[in-house]
C-alpha cells in the first residue's frame, strides 16, 4: 500500500470516529432525548459534510457501545445516556466514574502478605517464593455499592499499596506518583457464583451471578504491575464489545435502572 493510501485510510478512520465522538455526545447530554430518534444517515452525512459510508461506520461504534439501535427501514433510536469508557483507554474505574457524572468510591476490607500461588506467579511472572500483596476492596458508584475488587499485587507495586489510607479511592493515581504506571491490560469476561464476602459487601444472595472481569496489566515495559479479578452486581453496570478490522475495543458503561 502506498503512503497516500495510508494516509486516506488513517484520514477515514479518525473522520468516522469524529463523527462518532460529537453524536456520543450529543446523546449523553440529552440533545436526542430518552428513546429520540437520530437524524437519518443523509441528514448527518451533509450535517458533517462526510459520506454515508463514514456516517455508518459512526453510528456502528455508537451501536457497539449500547448507545443506539436500529431496526431495518427505520431510523437508530436513542437507548440511554450512559458515558461509555473504552478499555482501549484503560481508564481506571475511578477515572470512568467520574467521566460520567458518577461519584467513585472504594473501601479496603483486607489487605494480606503472602506467598503468591503458581497462577499467580504465571500472571504475575514471579519467582517460587516470591511474596504478593493481596487486596479486596468494596467499590461504589455515588455510594452505591456495584463491585467486589480482588487484586494481587507484586512486591514493589504491593508496598506503596500497602502504605496508602483504607478509604483511598483510587490506587492508581497514588501509584502513578510513585513511578508504577498502568500502560497495557489483557481482559477476560465471564460469570461466577458469588461467594460470602460478595454477598455480604454487594447485598445479595450468596451465589447468585456475578460479572467478572479478570485483568491483567503490565507497564511500559511489559512488566507486570497487577492481577486482579472484578465482581459486578448485574443491573449496574455492561460491558459491551465493537469489533473491526482496524482494531478491537472492549467498553464498559453503566446500565440504567428499569
Amino acid at each position: 500500500m502506498t503512503d497516500m493510501a495510508l494516509d486516506q485510510d488513517r484520514a477515514a478512520g479518525s473522520l468516522y470516529r469524529k463523527v462518532a465522538a460529537d453524536l456520543r455526545e450529543a446523546i449523553t447530554s440529552g440533545s436526542f432525548g430518552e428513546a429520540g430518534r437520530l437524524p437519518a444517515e443523509g441528514a448527518l452525512a451533509e450535517q458533517y459534510g462526510v459520506s454515508r459510508g463514514t456516517v455508518r461506520q459512526a453510528l456502528a461504534m455508537l451501536r457497539a457501545d449500547g448507545l443506539v439501535t436500529s431496526r431495518r427501514g427505520t431510523r437508530r433510536v436513542v437507548l440511554g445516556t450512559a458515558r461509555v469508557q473504552s478499555f482501549s483507554e484503560l481508564l481506571s474505574f475511578t477515572h470512568w466514574a467520574r467521566s460520567m457524572g458518577e461519584e467513585p468510591g472504594g473501601r479496603l476490607e483486607s489487605l494480606i502478605r503472602r506467598p503468591a500461588d503458581a497462577a499467580e506467579r504465571e500472571h504475575l511472572r514471579l519467582e517460587p517464593g516470591t511474596e504478593v500483596y493481596v487486596t479486596l476492596r468494596l467499590r461504589t458508584l455515588s455510594g452505591i455499592p456495584v463491585m467486589v475488587e480482588r487484586t494481587v499485587y507484586p512486591p514493589r507495586v504491593g508496598e506503596v499499596v500497602a502504605e496508602l489510607p483504607a478509604d483511598v479511592v483510587s490506587h492508581t493515581e497514588p501509584l502513578r506518583e510513585h513511578g508504577i504506571l498502568f500502560t497495557d491490560a489483557d481482559h477476560t469476561i465471564d460469570v461466577v457464583a458469588a461467594n460470602a464476602d460478595d454477598a455480604r459487601l454487594l447485598g445479595c444472595r450468596r451465589g447468585s451471578p456475578l460479572l467478572r472481569e479478570k485483568r491483567r496489566t503490565t507497564d511500559p515495559t511489559g512488566t507486570p504491575v497487577e492481577w486482579s479479578q472484578d465482581r459486578y452486581l448485574p443491573g449496574t453496570v455492561a460491558f459491551s464489545i465493537h469489533n473491526s478490522l482496524a482494531s478491537s475495543a472492549l467498553s464498559r458503561h453503566a446500565r440504567e435502572s428499569d
